[in-house]
């Protein structure tokens, strides 16, 4: 008798339906539960415009809608990017953090709380210039953090992994010092606002904030995608990469730019949340194997349900008060990379 043993990758159009059931599940009840709890039914029927409730409106359309889509975003973005940079550095370990993408795009928009705070209180809180303002802070601070680690990461015209890693943990210091520092000079009020954006928060989600970051998650989404087939070749040695004719230095390059422009989108609407790009990928690979055109996909819905699960617990369990997203994240981050770094070890 033949024993057929499955692949990993076989079970790939099961672990994405499962994963998508579990999405669902998590923004179910995001949606339904909080301070002003109601029942599937209503909502229903408030999506639908079926006997439309004012009450309803404002708490879905306007509060956890909003909030569940950045989750989903922000986490799916988060998750493609630990996929290429884990991919690219062929170390386990590598986070969307490591660049200082994170730490750069924070900084920028604590630069921008500091000077520029006080006409935008004064304006209407809705209007469009004063909500695009920290997203595109956060870009310009993002791409002046990949600046530096690339003028420093290159050695002898070629992008050197080692050097990557370490500037961007300087990068990293770096830029967190700044925001420190900056922040404790800013009156009890705005520091408040930039603790808590700094330690990761989507609670100020809104359509706007969807709408400038979806076509990243889309356009670069869709480019890593195609681009995923390359990691797997990235595993080789470099000259047995170089042989197949692959263009190694120019590749990793591409790749690193389109996951910098990804990680800039998601901080600069959510702060900066980590582990999410530690996590997703490992998880991803347990369930589907190491064969990158199926990890990308699986790793960004394992970020977005973690996201949506983690944002959910920061909103209820500790209720009235709410605790930041990113926390909740670390939380959990912290004893996986711990025990990921045991296992390296071993």
């Amino acid at each position: 008798m033949k024993i057929v043993v499955k692949k990993p990758t076989q079970n790939f159009p099961f672990i994405m339906i499962t994963l998508l059931f579990l999405i669902i599940g998590a923004s179910y009840l995001h949606i339904t539960n909080g301070v002003f709890n109601m029942s599937i039914l209503e909502v229903l029927k408030t999506l639908f415009r079926i006997d439309p409730n004012r009450d309803f409106d404002l708490v879905i359309f306007e509060f956890r809608l909003p909030r569940i889509i950045i989750a989903g975003l922000v986490g799916i973005g988060l998750g493609m990017a630990g996929v290429i940079l884990q991919g690219i550095t062929r170390n386990g370990l590598a986070d969307p953090g490591i660049l200082g993408i994170n730490a750069g795009a924070g900084a920028a928009i604590v630069i921008f709380m500091y000077y520029f705070q006080v006409q935008i209180v004064s304006a209407d809180i809705s209007s469009w210039l004063s909500i695009l303002m920290m997203p595109i802070f956060g870009f310009i601070g993002g791409t002046i953090a990949a600046a530096l680690i690339f003028m420093f990461a290159i050695k002898n015209s070629f992008l050197d992994m080692q050097r990557l890693i370490l500037t961007g943990i300087a990068i990293n210091s770096g830029f967190g010092a700044l925001s420190m520092y900056l922040s404790l000079k800013m009156n009890e009020k705005d520091y408040e606002s930039a603790a808590v954006w700094l330690a990761g928060s989507i609670y100020n989600a809104n359509w706007i904030f969807i709408l400038s970051m979806l076509p990243w998650i889309i356009l670069l989404g869709f480019y890593l995608y195609k681009k995923a087939y390359l990691l797997d070749y990235f595993q080789l040695e470099e000259s047995s990469i170089t042989s197949l004719g692959i263009a190694v230095e120019k590749e990793k390059i591409k790749l690193l730019l389109a996951s910098v422009a990804l990680v800039s989108a998601c901080v600069s609407v959510s702060g900066s949340i980590g582990f999410i790009g530690l996590m997703a990928p490992h998880i991803a690979k347990q369930l589907v194997g190491i064969r990158h055109q199926y990890v990308l996909p699986v790793s960004a819905l394992i970020g977005a349900s973690l996201l949506i699960i983690a944002d959910f617990i920061g909103k209820t369990v500790f209720a009235p008060t709410e605790l930041a997203v990113g926390i909740i994240v670390s939380i959990i981050g912290i004893p996986y990379f711990l025990y990921l770094l045991v296992k390296a070890k071993e």
